[in-house]
């Protein structure tokens, strides 16, 4: 996998632009098991557009969320995603081995890099024959700043853990997908939609046979809905977003503020159906699953639902497994839709 090191098994940490996830899976047979997983609140501003601006204030919150896990897992698994990465698909000679393939993609890397080479990190995955040459592989490049690596190496260390990978957000997602009910579901047939629903961006993919083959991203998300809070009732961000998670909000809440929202994400999803609808692969999807932060909300599945008369639900990639008697069941299904990348890294372990 892309940026890999030799490691046995790692947690999952996926670091947010308002909070922290780690997931601690095990494997029995053919099955998952859920060990723990921690969410910690990060401090406004240290991480915003996937850059991490804080080390220290991310490590300390990583380091309180792996206290709490009381795991002895010194390896860890982190995402990058966004503007920080570059992928590419290449095409290079049938038959050529790592070391060969690595050295043709650093003589050629200029001509898919817009950066200087000394400031990313390069690495491929083999996808299979090539679909217009048969003496030919496709090969999928990656690229992605140094500084946005070394920049969570540094938060892992402050934890006193190690990079065992550094993947992909969208990889990572893929394969926390083939665990949502909705995915068993739909088999091979037909495509469904996860809308992740993040702090400042929801980011829009469309599933099909296990990959990701659509994703549009927009600039909106939960942030939004704690500054109209905010604004309408007087109160400190901080104060709007603890009233938000905690549920301590005034009778008129739903009318006056979240109703609003929820049609914005609503308006979001069905415009960026008619997108993918408009590349003329499929005139349908099987259904829509609301991942992140704000699919905690209780009403929005079945308001999006209504609304798009599509089947919606939330996501929740341990939905089949065992888990550890120390985890809430209730907490769990609440924090469920935030932990998809964190759970897909650490499935890593056991690729």
């Amino acid at each position: 996998m892309l940026f890999k090191k030799k490691v046995k098994r790692f947690l999952g940490i996926d670091i947010g632009a308002s909070s922290l996830r780690v997931v601690d899976l095990d494997r029995s047979g053919s099955s998952y098991v859920l060990n723990g997983y921690a969410v910690e609140d990060l401090p406004l501003g240290v991480v915003s557009d996937r850059n991490i601006h804080d080390v220290e204030a991310v490590g300390k919150a990583l380091d309180k969320a792996i206290k709490s896990l009381r795991t002895k897992t010194a390896m860890a698994a982190v995402a990058v995603g966004g503007s920080s990465v570059i992928t590419r698909s290449v095409e290079v000679a049938k038959g050529l081995n790592d070391a060969d393939v690595e050295v043709q993609l650093q003589l050629e890397a200029d001509q898919y890099i817009p950066y200087p080479l000394d400031e990313v990190s390069i690495d491929f995955a083999r996808v299979g024959p090539s679909v217009n040459d048969e003496t030919k592989e496709e090969i999928l490049l990656a690229a992605c700043r140094k500084e946005s690596i070394e920049t969570r190496e540094s938060v892992l260390a402050y934890a006193g853990l190690t990079a065992g990978v550094v993947d992909l957000e969208s990889y990572a997602m893929e394969r926390a997908a083939t665990l949502l009910p909705l995915a068993k579901r739909a088999g091979s047939g037909a495509p469904f939609a996860i809308v992740d629903i993040g702090s400042s961006t929801l980011s829009f993919n469309i599933i099909f046979n296990g990959h990701i083959i659509y994703n549009r991203e927009q600039i909106f998300g939960g942030r939004q809905l704690t500054e109209e809070i905010q604004r309408h009732y007087g109160l400190t961000f901080l104060d709007a977003e603890r009233a938000k998670k905690k549920g301590e909000l005034p009778e008129d809440y739903e009318q006056a503020v979240l109703q609003a929202f929820m049609d914005q994400i609503a308006d979001q999803i069905a415009r960026s159906m008619q997108f993918f609808f408009a590349t003329g692969q499929y005139n349908t999807v099987d259904g829509i699953v609301l991942a992140g932060g704000s699919a905690r909300i209780e009403q929005l599945v079945s308001y999006i639902q209504n609304k798009l008369n599509v089947p919606t639900e939330r996501a929740n990639p341990f939905s089949d497994m065992k888990t550890s008697s120390k985890i809430n069941a209730a907490a769990l299904a609440q924090d469920a839709p935030s932990l998809m990348v964190a759970c897909g890294l650490t499935m890593r372990s056991f690729d």
